[in-house]
């Protein structure tokens, strides 16, 4: 009877050990194991697993199966020697029962609730059963590369980690604010700088030939701290003028009959499809916060600033000189207005053609 219950034991403990180990492995996140690699070896082993768990899920696989059917086999052998009567007849489903959920339920909840503690202490077993099954387990991928093909597997994508960080916000790990925060920094590369301009209606522009004198008053009643100077026409666009300097002019005593262009600063121009990431990368080396957004064919459709890039993350920004929210609304709204009115000047000159 000893050597029945041994039996039985060996089979429902190697058996859970396999099933705790193989859902531990996929309960543990990447990230956490990617901290425990920075530990010691075992932290090592544990973050090569979770990366490439295909091999040491063969291994895992085939000791589970072995430990079943071997294990019942003897179990079985030993059973019918020693059981008789309703006792033998019972034992088949009893055995089933513990099975299911000691080597099955429990193990694997086991595993799913303490991932890192289960895989630190059975990486090193693991890599070592590995190794010697190394033959085995070759042949086993082989053979599945040959049926099924070897496609990389992606380790995260940008839905998920959005998704992670609702469910942080949902579970209080981390704050409504930075939940948000971190979905608004995916969206600065699939926005572009069309989509966060000030569009080309909205600018407040001087040009690089007149006197200082006859753009001071346009210059302090324009909301904007950067105002583009431009030659003939507005896609002429030669820089900027930092409404800062008009005070420094008028401090200094300049002579108002000087010309903007003996005062201006330089800009860059960028295409409507320039993704907003790389303006702010622009932004951070140039020390230049202003930008001219043009289109396929030069011509001038808007500026952005940075913060308009910065908006991108955080939402509108209002300081005391911003006359509205959002300058592309606002143009919108003239742009509206002026052709309603166009079309209410033109009213008699209409005429139906059939």
């Amino acid at each position: 009877m000893w050597a029945l219950t041994i039996a039985v034991l060996l089979l429902l403990i190697s058996s859970a050990i396999c099933s705790c180990t193989e859902a531990a492995i996929f309960s543990l996140p990447i990230a956490k194991a990617k901290q425990l690699a920075e530990k010691n070896f075992n932290g090592k082993l544990v973050h090569r697993i979770r990366e490439e768990p295909a091999r040491y899920i063969s291994t895992i696989v085939i000791g589970n199966n072995v430990a079943n059917i071997v294990g019942t086999y003897f179990v079985a052998y030993l059973a019918t020697n020693i059981l008789t009567g309703n006792m033998l007849a019972s034992f088949p489903f009893l055995l089933t029962v513990m099975v299911i959920i000691f080597s099955e339920i429990f193990p694997k909840t086991i595993g799913e609730r303490f991932p890192v503690f289960v895989t630190y202490w059975t990486a090193r077993p693991l890599a070592i059963t590995t190794w010697v099954m190394t033959p085995v387990v070759w042949g086993i991928e082989k053979v599945t590369c040959f049926f099924l093909g070897h496609r990389p597997r992606q380790i995260t994508s940008e839905n998920e980690i959005k998704a992670l960080a609702r469910i942080g916000h949902q579970e209080g790990v981390i704050d409504a604010d930075e939940s948000r925060m971190i979905g608004k920094v995916f969206e600065l590369d699939d926005r572009t700088a069309e989509d966060i301009m000030t569009p080309r209606t909205a600018i407040t522009w001087i040009r690089s030939f007149e006197p200082v004198g006859a753009v001071t008053e346009k210059v302090n009643e324009s909301q904007h701290r950067r105002l583009l100077v431009v030659g003939e026409t507005i896609d002429d666009v030669k820089c900027i003028f930092l409404k800062s300097q008009m005070l420094q002019l008028l401090v200094e005593g300049h002579d108002e009959n000087a010309m903007i262009e003996d005062f201006m600063e330089a800009v860059d121009l960028f295409p409507e499809a320039t993704p907003a990431d790389d303006l702010l990368e622009y932004f951070k080396k140039s020390r230049v916060h202003l930008v001219v957004v043009v289109d396929e064919y030069g011509g001038v459709s808007g500026v952005v600033t940075l913060e308009d890039v910065l908006e991108v993350l955080t939402g509108e920004i209002m300081d005391e000189t911003d006359a509205c929210e959002d300058m592309r609304e606002f143009a919108k709204k003239n742009s509206v207005k002026k052709i309603a009115a166009s079309n209410q000047g033109n009213k008699s000159n209409f005429r139906l053609v059939r």
